[in-house]
């Protein structure tokens, strides 16, 4: 008998995606109002099944399978698995989905293309669900190419600006990389087990032969680098800023990025067993963290920012569960969901309201937007890890397992010099999330106005409407109060580790601890106050540079991902455009060229014949005459 759990986690894949439908309808694509309530009312459903999923999981996996075809010695199934992860993702989706849709009837209420855009966002959100509840691989792989064709017309969907079809092409393009990888990955791992059900794949990870593991999950890594805009996948995540700022919200927080760290949550035993693909996602997490807070440092839109700040702490994410940090890795994903939507979308109030996203044109908006600031202000003191919000426990429980790690209490980099270089880096990056985070906030709320062209739009400046406030505010309340009693979660999420996976993998990741310790809290503590007062003395100084002041040469460096971008164009796609360039001539030179010939020979074979057919004997009377006179030949011959 099917549960109660495993019906809602169907419902939170079907009610969105009919919802997209519904509002793919032609009749209903002209009706503005309509598309509202079919999105804004798919959404809370969604919502309200999301909520069941989460009541009625628990750390005790609930798995349907459905066969649909035999394939060799493989069978093809899909189903729905659901556990606490699943619970606690799927909550997670549904609630920041939730209030992107209704704060875009606000933000798009003059936009014409309303309509496609709420149907978009539905797919997206289905898309998302079908990664987290899916008990097959295959099935979780459709909705990951779902989500990348979603965020390509999504990035898009101002088609007016100059910068959003190319922003949108690059997101593409550059996932799509992984995708292919992540792909291959699936289908190699499935082979080896035998099976693509997940949980046959985690049953199985200590029996696989190394050399398959090691490269079916640097495959499956090259997907989730791809997808959560890690380094050397990460240069389209500022650029894909192009789109409306609700669905950098959705892309940031809940949907896209986040998928990678789930699938690394989902699939943690597979990785645990391959020591060389832990090892480069260490690497990674730890160049990605601090690349992204530096190049955040320098940028002067809030969007972009704010997109930088999402890599360095998706890397920060990724640091801990390489680390051995299940737990504390899954909590800063829900935590920094909530804070990072709330940033996105008050971001988006200042765009609206002011006329503009760039700090060097803002200042003194405090009184003019208070519940703006306000939560800004929280999402920023979440952001950098201040206690007792949110953000100050999922940090330090971060933090927390990379000092285990040091310390050899973790299976995973046990006190090897890696896991003090991830450690180091994290530390790192709590004092740079503090620098530009203060920057963030002082040049858009605190000092005096920069005059321009913006002084009209500023003084119609203040706080929005229900429709994009309610939002700000149902964020801010996870923002704040996520982390108090927070002791729930290690028992909710249970281990990822497959009964028949446990005895060959060993302890496995760290136990869930949560609670900051004092001594590293007191360490991120200094730093933070170290980042912000060290940011906010450059400001009083010179208001409208701050810490871009102090790195001055590199702040032109920084400010354009230290042109990593230059760097992927002069050797991926300038190569790939000549060498298309070169096979597109060979192809209209060569092939084209020989079979247009050939034609146009015939053609003039053609056209000589038919001009000296007058003065020729009837060629086919003369053929049949020379015919005959052969063959009556022959048969005198031979009798």
């Amino acid at each position: 008998m099917i549960s109660l759990a495993t019906v809602a986690a169907m419902a939170v894949v079907v009610i969105p995606t009919l919802a997209a439908g519904l509002g793919m309808l032609p009749g209903l694509r002209l009706r503005t109002r309509g598309a509202r309530a079919v999105a804004v009312a798919g959404a809370v459903m969604t919502t309200v099944a999301a909520v069941a999923v989460f009541v009625t999981a628990g750390n005790l996996a609930q798995e349907t399978t459905l066969l649909l075809a035999p394939f060799g010695d493989i069978d093809i199934t899909t189903g729905v698995l659901v556990d606490g992860l699943t619970g606690l993702i799927v909550l997670v989706v549904a609630v920041v989905a939730s209030c992107v849709q209704l704060y875009s009837v606000g933000y798009l209420q003059k936009d014409p293309r309303y309509p496609t855009y709420a149907a978009q966002v539905s797919l997206f959100t289905a898309a998302m669900m079908l990664v987290v509840v899916s008990g097959d691989l295959l099935a979780l792989v459709v909705g990951w190419e779902v989500m990348g064709l979603c965020s390509y017309l999504l990035i898009g969907h101002y088609r007016d600006l100059p910068e959003a079809p190319g922003a949108a092409v690059k997101a593409f393009l550059v996932t799509r990389v992984g995708d292919i990888g992540f792909l291959l990955g699936v289908l190699l791992l499935g082979g080896a087990v035998g099976s693509f059900r997940i949980t046959d794949v985690l049953s199985a990870a200590g029996s696989i032969d190394p050399m398959t593991l090691t490269v079916a999950t640097l495959l499956l890594l090259l997907g989730i680098v791809g997808k959560s805009a890690q380094f050397p996948l990460h240069t389209w995540l500022p650029d894909a800023m192009a789109g409306p700022t609700p669905i950098s919200a959705l892309i940031h927080a809940a949907t896209m990025v986040a998928a990678g760290v789930f699938v690394v949550m989902r699939l943690y035993p597979v990785f645990l067993a391959a020591p060389t693909t832990v090892i480069v996602l260490a690497i990674s997490a730890s160049i990605t963290m601090l690349l992204g807070g530096l190049c955040a440092l320098a940028q002067d839109d809030i969007k972009r920012v704010l997109a930088w700040s999402t890599i360095s702490q998706l890397g920060y994410m990724t640091g801990a569960l390489a680390a051995g940090g299940y737990t504390q890795g899954g909590f800063h994903l829900v935590s920094h969901a909530a804070f990072k939507a709330l940033l996105f979308l008050a971001a988006g109030v200042v765009l609206q309201h002011v006329g503009t996203a760039l700090m060097s044109e803002l200042g003194g908006l405090c009184r003019a937007m208070p519940v703006t600031f306000v939560v800004t202000l929280l999402g920023l003191l979440a952001l950098v890890g201040v206690l007792p919000l949110s953000g100050g426990f999922s940090k330090d429980a971060a933090l927390e397992s990379a000092w285990a790690a040091v310390r050899g209490e973790s299976s995973v980099l046990s006190a090897s010099p890696l896991a003090t270089i991830l450690l180091i880096c994290m530390l790192g990056t709590v004092l740079v999330t503090a620098a530009y985070a203060t920057r963030l906030l002082l040049r858009t709320f605190f000092g005096e106005p920069v005059p321009g062209g913006l002084d009209e739009n500023r003084q119609r400046a203040g706080d929005p409407g229900p429709a994009m406030r309610w939002p700000l505010l149902v964020l801010a309340v996870p923002t704040v109060a996520l982390g108090a009693g927070i002791g729930w979660l290690p028992d909710y999420l249970g281990t990822p580790l497959a009964a028949g996976a446990s005895a060959a993998l060993g302890p496995g990741p760290l136990p869930g601890r949560l609670t900051p310790q004092p001594t590293e809290s007191l360490i991120a503590a200094a730093l933070i106050v170290l980042g912000a007062g060290a940011t906010y003395l450059v400001w009083r100084a010179a208001p409208t540079r701050g810490p871009v002041r102090i790195l001055r040469r590199s702040a032109v460096a920084l400010r354009r991902g230290l042109y990593l971008d230059e760097v992927q164009h002069a050797f991926v796609v300038r190569p790939y455009r000549r060498l298309a360039t070169t096979l597109s001539t060979v192809d209209e030179v060569g092939v084209d060229g020989l079979v247009d010939g050939a034609a146009e020979a015939t053609s003039n074979l053609s056209r000589g014949l038919s001009r000296a057919h007058p003065r020729l004997p009837n060629l086919a009377v003369t053929g049949l005459i020379v015919s005959t006179t052969v063959l009556v030949t022959i048969l005198v011959v031979l009798s």
